[in-house]
């Protein structure tokens, strides 16, 4: 299991995480952010368990954030 994690308040919308990763993110129309796709909000951290075969795609998302606002864990 994989649990990506992302301080959302944080998010610039620039969209890198989408472009690396279009399963797991989207751009929020409301407000111009990124949304985690299935992200559950605890304390301004939405974070998701995910399984293994996201974590190349996760990794990239992390990589590409201009902000560093998420986290990649590898729970395996």
């Amino acid at each position: 299991m994989v649990r990506i994690t992302q301080l959302r308040a944080k998010c610039i919308g620039c969209n890198a995480c989408v472009e690396a990763d279009k399963y797991r993110w989207r751009i929020s129309k409301k407000d111009g952010k990124s949304t985690l796709i299935g992200g559950i909000e605890k304390k301004g951290w939405f974070s998701t368990l995910v399984d293994d075969h996201e974590l190349e795609a996760s990794l990239l998302a992390r990589q590409h954030c201009p902000v560093n606002i998420i986290q990649v864990e590898n729970l395996t």
